[in-house]
C-alpha cells in the first residue's frame, strides 16, 4: 500500500472548493448514509450489543481467575458513541442542510442531557459493579468551565455505576488518553478497554493524513480486537477522519468534500 495522504484536485485554482458553509443540498449530504444507518439500522445496535456481549465473557472469565491478592479488576470506557449516544445532534446537522461536525451545536446540546444509553452498555455496566468491577471513565470533551460537570451529568442521568470524581477522567486540552490508561493500570488489571475509536485504546493509532499508516498500526495488533479491544461503529466522526484531512474535525469546505470523495473512491 502506498503510504500517502490523499489530496484534492485543483483546489489552489478553484475558488468554489474554498467556500465554507452548508453543503449546496440537503438531499446531497455525506452524512444521511451514516446518520440513517446510526438511527434505523438493527446492524448498528446489533454490534452494541455483540461487544458488550463480548466484553461481559471476558468479565466473568477474569473473575473465575481472580484470586486474593491480585489487583482488583477494572474496565475503562470512553463515553461519546461508546456508552453514551447522542444521535438527535446528527439529525440537527442534516436538518441545517450541515455535512460536518459543529462544535457550536455540539456544546448547546450536551448541557440539555438529550442522550441514550447505547444498546447493551447499561446491563453490562450493571454486570461490572454487581461483581465489584470498577468502571473507569475516560472521555475527552470541551464544553468549557463545566466540562466536568456535564459530563459527569451524562453518566449520573443515565443510572451508569461508579458515576462519580474518582472514576471520571475529562480530557479537555487533549485526546491523548493513553496517561491515564496506563495510571489506572499500575492499580487495577483492566479486562477491556471499550471506544469507539483506535485512540481511545493507545495514542499509537492517532496518524493524521495517512490512511494507509493507520491501518497498518491497527493491523500489528488485529489479535487485541475482540479481546483487550472492544469496538463500536462510529461512521459519524472520529480520529479516521485525521488519516484523510488531517484533523479530526474538518471545516466544512468544498475541498474537503472532495478530499472525501477521493477517499470514497480510493483502492481498497
Amino acid at each position: 500500500m502506498a503510504q500517502t495522504p490523499i489530496k484534492p484536485t485543483n483546489a489552489a485554482t478553484n475558488a468554489a472548493t474554498n467556500t465554507t458553509g452548508p453543503s449546496a443540498s440537503g438531499v446531497n449530504n455525506a452524512l444521511l448514509y451514516a446518520v440513517a444507518w446510526k438511527k434505523t439500522a438493527a446492524e448498528y445496535r446489533a454490534l452494541y450489543y455483540q461487544g458488550f456481549n463480548i466484553a461481559r465473557i471476558h468479565v466473568q472469565n477474569a473473575l473465575d481467575k481472580h484470586k486474593a491478592g491480585d489487583k482488583p479488576l477494572a474496565i475503562v470506557t470512553d463515553m461519546d458513541d461508546t456508552i453514551v449516544n447522542l444521535l438527535d445532534y446528527w439529525s440537527l446537522l442534516i436538518n441545517q442542510n450541515k455535512d460536518y461536525f459543529d462544535d457550536a451545536e455540539w456544546d448547546k446540546l450536551i448541557p440539555e442531557n438529550k442522550i441514550t444509553a447505547s444498546p447493551g452498555s447499561t446491563e453490562f455496566l450493571k454486570f461490572c459493579a454487581d461483581n465489584k468491577v470498577e468502571v473507569f471513565y475516560v472521555t475527552s470533551r470541551d464544553q468549557g468551565e463545566k466540562t466536568y460537570e456535564y459530563a459527569l451529568g451524562h453518566l449520573k442521568h443515565l443510572g451508569f455505576p461508579y458515576a462519580d470524581t474518582s472514576h471520571l477522567t475529562v480530557l479537555q486540552d487533549t485526546s491523548n488518553k493513553e496517561k491515564r490508561q496506563d495510571e489506572i493500570m499500575k492499580s487495577f488489571n483492566v479486562v477491556v478497554f471499550l471506544g469507539d475509536n483506535l485512540n481511545d485504546f493507545r495514542r499509537k493509532y492517532y496518524i493524521k493524513n495517512n490512511i494507509d499508516a493507520r491501518i497498518k498500526a491497527m493491523e500489528a495488533d488485529r489479535d487485541q480486537y475482540g479481546v483487550n479491544y472492544i469496538l463500536f461503529p462510529n461512521p459519524t466522526d472520529g480520529h479516521w477522519l485525521a488519516a484523510i484531512y488531517g484533523e479530526s474535525e474538518p471545516l466544512p469546505t468544498n475541498a474537503n468534500r472532495e478530499l472525501m470523495k477521493k477517499a470514497a473512491s480510493k483502492p481498497y
